[in-house]
């Protein structure tokens, strides 16, 4: 597919992977909806920004937040009409110790990684189900397979986002919906700079905003990257439960 026309709307695009596929897709004649909580963010880097053929709309817009979400859309369909492609990045992560588990961190990656993708389809869904056309793209991770050290709270969100992106890409099929789920590995982004372990095979944000680009134009229902990453974690996903638990 082309962008060329196209409203496309990015979730979280204050830094990190959202950022860099926000600066990609200046270059297309499209309009683009750049949200984030932190939309100072958005304008500083668009403003440094030296060319753009695309159309912009920045708003602040905490997707935790359903009525945030809602009257984000509105104003949304009120400039541009509707949402051709949805990108729907936001997300955070924080590493998590049995010395200093928190429920509250467990509400705040679940409430942004998963719930903050539903709230956006049910905006997105009416409008899309009307036209019999749209493309839903939610970022989750690479890390769904498995319960992953010190990440429990973001392995569930991503887990739970894959099977549900999943199950939303079945029932949308007879409608002309099409829901693209992208597998990130490590990224190099404010989120993993907080990091603590060694991340192997990582990549720059602006490669991994490569990958989704491509990904999204040949309308891969899997974008996932980069491969010795995405080997690597179908090889974890078919270790037994048992000898995952002693190496791990």
């Amino acid at each position: 597919m082309k962008f060329q026309n196209k409203t496309i709307l990015i979730t979280g695009a204050s830094t990190g992977i959202g950022k860099a596929v926000g600066e990609k897709l200046l270059d297309e004649s499209c309009n683009i909806i750049l949200t984030s909580r932190r939309d100072e963010k958005i304008e500083e880097w668009v403003s440094e920004s030296e060319n753009s053929k695309a159309n912009m709309l920045i708003l602040k817009n905490d997707v935790t937040d359903k009525e945030s979400v809602a009257e984000v859309y509105s104003k949304v369909v009120e400039k541009f009409g509707g949402i051709d492609i949805a990108i729907l990045n936001s997300g955070i992560g924080k590493e998590i110790t049995p010395k200093t588990f928190n429920s509250k961190v467990a509400e705040d990656i679940i409430n942004t990684n998963f719930l903050g993708v539903v709230y956006w389809v049910e905006q997105l869904l009416p409008d899309m189900m009307k036209r019999k056309s749209g493309i839903i793209a939610p970022v989750s991770s690479l890390a769904d397979n498995r319960g992953y050290s010190g990440s429990g709270f973001y392995c569930a969100s991503k887990s739970a986002l894959s099977i549900f992106a999943e199950g939303l890409s079945i029932d949308l099929k007879k409608h002309g919906i099409k829901v693209l789920t992208i597998k990130p590995g490590f990224v190099k982004t404010p989120m993993t700079d907080q990091n603590k372990f060694k991340m192997p095979f990582l990549i720059s944000a602006e490669k991994s905003a490569e990958y989704i680009i491509t990904g999204i134009k040949k309308e891969k229902a899997i974008i996932q990257f980069p491969f010795p990453t995405v080997l690597g974690s179908k090889i974890l996903g078919l270790l037994p439960n048992w000898f995952y638990r002693l190496v791990g």
